[in-house]
């Protein structure tokens, strides 16, 4: 078979792993284990739960970024789905063509998802040839040694984690390491250039562009018409003052229940134990503008170049949703729905090549 000229991606993910991390970076040390222990029930209204929608894992984030060095060929996240906090994921998971692995608990404390997830890359790298880039979702230094394989075998080893719960080693056997707070920068970024645009234009001759756009955004899938907040800010690893009151007595707080409302978030629900799983709607599509803002943002990011060759924006946001059409969306061409966003983008047809970015702020 003839190597593929695009390149071919293979995402690792260690959901326990980076679940946990993220959830002890925001809360503390060892909290998710003083929270959601074997012996405690957590309930939706209480702490615990508001705790965990708070250190909710941005799975779109991920596998955005790792879509940035080639179609996704193999896409898995390992972790025992039985659990209310990991089901509460699965939809969103599924949604994304991600292969969902089941790893019941050997002990209290460890579920072996570092050695299955190394046996089947390496198995995947000497069965796939054409393999290009290995993303690694994690942050234990038991990985060091399935990188550095990798990168003995040819491959491209990227790594994503949480600061503070990311080994050195496995940061320094990587070719690029990727910040999960980063990651989540860069829908902050598409939020503010989302809110940039929204400001009425002025002049006649822009009515049909701003019909076409409205029609473009339109065909977006309702539950993304509205960023959740946890997207419309960018990461902390501090709490606020009302959070840093909480941690002076963890294990009280956690179970404590809470009067505070439920955000809004586009990401998951915390399920409680015997409740049904509400999976939503599967098969949604994603909103076109925001998809486009996302891709130049990606793009620019990762070549530090502002204007980007139209024919790589749109590979790049097929690879995020493939199911992006922009003749179902009423436009003849790319370049024709392109135009259509000229609030929010700028089209230079003066070259050889149609070259795209995000149009500048003004002031």
């Amino acid at each position: 078979m003839p190597a593929s000229a695009e390149p071919r991606v293979a995402l690792y993910f260690d959901f326990d792993n980076i679940v946990i991390s993220r959830y002890d970076q925001l809360h503390g040390d060892m909290q998710y284990r003083k929270d959601t222990s074997r012996t405690k029930t957590v309930s939706p209204g209480t702490k615990a739960a508001e705790r965990l929608k708070e250190a909710t894992v941005d799975v779109d984030a991920v596998l955005d970024f790792a879509a940035t060095f080639g179609t996704i060929a193999i896409a898995r996240a390992y972790a025992d789905w039985s659990t209310p906090v990991n089901a509460s994921y699965r939809g969103q998971l599924i949604d994304r063509a991600v292969d969902l692995v089941q790893l019941f608990p050997l002990s209290a404390t460890k579920n072996g998802a570092d050695i299955r997830l190394a046996v089947d890359a390496v198995e995947d790298m000497f069965r796939i040839d054409d393999l290009s880039h290995i993303v690694i979702v994690a942050g234990d230094s038991d990985y060091v040694a399935l990188a550095q394989k990798a990168k003995r075998l040819g491959r491209y080893v990227v790594g994503i984690g949480v600061a503070g719960g990311t080994s050195r080693a496995l940061t320094a056997a990587c070719d690029e390491y990727a910040d999960y707070d980063a990651l989540l920068a860069t829908d902050a970024a598409v939020a503010d250039d989302e809110a940039g645009a929204a400001a009425p234009q002025s002049g006649s001759g822009r009515g049909g562009r701003q019909a076409a756009a409205k029609k473009a955004d339109s065909a977006g899938s309702p539950a993304e018409e509205e960023p959740a907040p946890s997207r419309r800010r960018r990461a902390s690893t501090k709490k606020s003052t009302d959070g840093a009151s909480t941690d002076a007595s963890p294990d009280a707080d956690a179970d404590a229940p809470t009067d505070r409302p439920a955000a809004p978030t586009t990401a998951v629900q915390f399920v409680a134990p015997g409740d049904a799983v509400d999976e939503g709607p599967s098969g949604t599509t994603r909103n076109p503008g925001r998809l486009l803002l996302k891709a130049l943002e990606l793009l620019r990011a990762k070549s530090d170049e502002e204007w980007q060759p139209s024919g790589a924006v749109k590979n790049q946001m097929l690879r995020m949703d493939p199911s992006f059409q922009e003749r179902r969306l009423g436009f003849a061409s790319f370049t024709d729905f392109l135009k259509s966003r000229g609030g929010v983008v700028e089209l230079d047809e003066t070259t050889g090549q149609n070259r795209v970015r995000i149009r500048p702020k003004k002031g």
